[in-house]
């Protein structure tokens, strides 16, 4: 056989054997690492050290490494016999309540029950709250005996606060060998906006006929009014020909419009809009007591709040809504178009944006709903005087604080 033939046999064997060991080794580190998980990077650097000098001793002959290698390989199996074993718990985390208001307390629950037969020896319990972390020494538990523990929930920032997982904590006091295991889910606390009652907002624009009735004249609704003398291009199906018989001239029916607002709320999120981000706490308080007023007054509501839009939102949804809301890249302009593309039937809609954003930024933003909708620009600006603007349709309310919202509001032609 040729030697190229034979060289070339000879590399697909040493190549199909390195690939049985990679195989083999691969099983071998998944079936040996659930027992190394719980080793931490300083119980690795003993374990290293103890080697280290084991074959150093060996080689120099020196006992005081063989000794220390010793020690410290006793230690390190020490540290590992105390994570042996498994624990059988029952762990339940309430919160009560799940969604309160900036500043309002809410205080949370753990329950731990040993569900094993032998008894519990004593351990760390760890529950993450938002950004920290509350830590439970729990005591030695018989079984089915339950222990709880109380902890308190920070509230004074809007947002979503998750808790959980609950993880049982288990290990040696060097931090050697450390093993967590989590017994419960993830719970969502959210803190709702700031918000401020507002008067009824009035009935908006036409849109079906189960609304309000207002004062606009129609020639085709169910609220009747009067009747008039017939008008050239007049329908003729409202003619009212008994009236007509007796006045002698053809007199038709007048109807009054039933109205059902669409209230669509956008805020700016773009972090260019506002020079502190408290500007955009007010700006979501805003939001928020204007989606609640348009609740209490069973109309239809679309929030459109940073990456967050939800059409036809209820109940306590549409403040979990503004609770999630960030800061970002989100324009006003951006999020206008969005609110006009999910709720093609708005009839009033509501920008909200910071003191960065001109009169022209909130103009062009308004033009993403058709000329029939009602467009109000709500601006947060504490550097400028209370006011109100209005040009080329569009009123613009300029407020300081969410307290001047109800007053500002109720002279608005919402």
């Amino acid at each position: 056989m040729p030697a190229p033939q034979q060289l070339d046999r000879a590399r697909q064997r040493a190549s199909r054997a390195r690939h049985r060991v990679s195989d083999h080794a691969r099983g071998l580190a998944r079936r040996v690492q659930p027992f190394l998980a719980p080793v931490s990077a300083l119980g690795w650097t003993v374990l290293a050290s103890a080697v280290g000098c084991w074959i150093l001793g060996r080689e120099l002959g020196w006992q005081e490494l063989m000794l220390a290698a010793t020690a410290a390989l006793v230690l390190f199996v020490a540290c590992l016999v105390l994570v042996i074993g498994r624990t059988r718990l029952r762990v339940a985390v309430t919160v009560d309540p799940l969604r309160v208001v900036v500043g309002s307390p809410a205080t949370g629950t753990v329950r731990v029950t040993n569900a094993s037969r032998a008894v519990l020896l004593p351990i760390m319990l760890e529950l993450p709250i938002g950004h920290s972390a509350a830590r439970f020494s729990l005591p030695a538990l018989r079984r089915d005996v339950h222990h709880e523990e109380l902890f308190v929930v920070p509230t004074q920032r809007r947002g979503v606060i998750p808790i959980g997982p609950a993880t049982t904590v288990r290990g040696d006091p060097l931090g050697l060998v450390r093993r967590t295991v989590a017994w419960t889910g993830v719970l969502e606390l959210f803190v709702h906006p700031v918000t401020v009652p507002l008067e009824p907002l009035g009935s908006g624009l036409l849109r079906d006929l189960e609304g309000q009735t207002t004062n606009d004249l129609s020639m085709s609704d169910l609220a009747f009014h009067a009747l008039r003398d017939y008008a050239p291009g007049d329908d003729r199906r409202y003619i009212h020909w008994r009236s007509s018989a007796k006045a002698g001239r053809f007199l038709v029916r007048q109807f009054l419009d039933t109205r059902r607002s669409h209230f669509s709320t956008v805020v700016d999120s773009s972090a260019d809009s506002y020079a502190d981000p408290e500007e955009y706490e007010t700006a979501i308080s805003v939001a928020a007591s204007i989606a609640v007023r348009a609740m209490l007054d069973e109309q239809e509501l679309t929030v459109v709040a940073g990456s967050h839009a939800v059409p036809a939102v209820t109940g306590r949804r549409v403040l979990d809504v503004f609770s999630r809301a960030e800061l970002g890249s989100h324009t006003l302009l951006d999020l206008s178009g969005r609110a006009a593309r999910i709720a093609p039937d708005t009839s009033v809609a509501v920008l909200i944006t910071g003191p960065r954003s001109s009169y022209a930024d909130v103009h062009r933003a308004s033009l993403h709903f058709p000329p029939e909708v009602r467009v109000l620009g709500v601006q947060i600006d504490p550097a400028k005087p209370t006011s109100m603007t209005s040009a080329r349709g569009l009123t613009i309310l300029s407020l300081q604080t969410l307290a001047e919202l109800s007053a500002l509001f109720a002279g608005a032609d919402v």
